[in-house]
């Protein structure tokens, strides 16, 4: 773990990222207070786009007809 303080992490931003990336701690401080850790970022999932299943999924004609279990509710 590598603690630096804000004024040098401020003139090495780039170099800090770097380390950071290759999973190094990076604790930067002020007044010999932790203020911030470096930690990269996951990758983000990927995510389908809309209408990707378009054609996969069907919906019968009579989808809203009432039920046969539930007729007699219905007069």
């Amino acid at each position: 773990m590598q603690q630096i303080t804000l004024a040098e992490a401020s003139k090495n931003l780039p170099n800090l990222i770097e380390a950071a990336l290759g999973g190094e701690e990076i604790i930067i401080i002020k007044d010999n207070q932790p203020l911030v850790k470096l930690t990269p970022v996951p990758p983000l999932k990927h995510h389908p786009k809309y209408g990707s299943a378009k054609g996969l999924i069907t919906i019968s004609d009579d989808f809203d007809e009432p039920l046969e279990d539930f007729k007699e509710y219905m007069e």
